[in-house]
């Protein structure tokens, strides 16, 4: 029996990333640039101490409110007891870290398929400095965040050291987070 396959069931994939479906989305968005603009959101509701939760669901993305996710990812919130917290779960400033790291891999990842380089593996550590006198008031000088941000950055990829330097000061200057961490992000608080 000879076995046909279907060609819209045949994908190309690298590195986990199904190729034609971001050659159509790259199309779709060069054919319609409102279809880039998105919207995320998040809503925080505070426990108690340093312990408040966050509910990330809805978001706006390729035109329309997207209702691909049932349920919404919560995130707890907490600080270690030498921050006066009982470990409830991460505190913001590592969150922050876990953003980064999670998004300079994905863009490293979705632009070395779009260069046509596979990655066997690629790890990250990160580490952050931050001086609590800015949190506290009590140094005017010193900043409320962070200081400097290192990523420590493991990857083996199929290209030459110098395409691999290049896809990761590429990936840096174009992963949103990044970006947003790299570059002043205007932030309003407004009550309502």
């Amino acid at each position: 029996m000879e076995h046909q396959m279907n060609a819209t069931t045949i994908s190309r994939t690298l590195n986990g990333l199904n190729m034609d479906q971001a050659m159509e989305t790259i199309g779709a968005i060069k054919a319609d640039p409102q279809l880039a603009r998105f919207e995320f959101r998040a809503r925080n509701q505070w426990i108690q101490g340093g312990e408040n939760r966050s509910t990330i669901k809805e978001f706006f993305a390729a035109g329309e409110e997207d209702t691909s996710r049932a349920v919404a990812f919560e995130f707890t919130n907490g600080e270690p007891p030498v921050l006066l917290g009982n470990n409830e779960g991460a505190n913001p400033v590592e969150f922050l870290l876990h953003a980064l790291a999670g998004c300079v891999t994905t863009t490293t990842v979705l632009h070395a398929a779009a260069r046509g380089i596979e990655v066997r593996r690629l790890s990250t550590k990160l580490t952050g400095q931050l001086d609590l006198q800015g949190l506290l008031a009590l140094d005017p000088d010193v900043p409320a965040g962070y200081e400097g941000i290192r990523i420590e950055m493991s990857i083996e990829a199929d290209c030459p050291d110098e395409e691999l330097d290049d896809l990761l000061a590429f990936a840096r200057n174009h992963s949103p987070v990044c970006n947003t961490v790299c570059r002043p992000v205007p932030v309003t608080i407004e009550r309502v």
